[in-house]
């Protein structure tokens, strides 16, 4: 299951965010979106867990919460159309 994080503080790195994840289940991917001329985060990321269920207990456990300053808002991501 894809997750969409915003209002990421732009300190935070792909690895540190993976590892918050982590505490829930298998995280099998982390894309922080940083623009592409100045390489700045943009504050928001991408999460793919191996588990629905564990990206349930992430989504209910982070949303909201504090993250260095920041609080976090965790969804389900939804696929764009085209």
């Amino acid at each position: 299951m894809k997750l969409f994080v915003k209002n990421i503080n732009p300190d935070i790195n792909e690895a540190q965010l993976e590892g918050v994840f982590a505490q829930f289940g298998e995280v099998l991917s982390t894309k922080i979106a940083y623009d592409k001329i100045t390489w700045e985060s943009k504050g928001f990321a991408f999460i793919e867990m191996a588990k629905k269920a564990d990206a349930q207990k992430a989504i209910e456990a982070l949303n909201g919460k504090e993250l260095r300053g920041k609080a976090l808002l965790v969804e389900e991501a939804v696929e764009k159309r085209r």
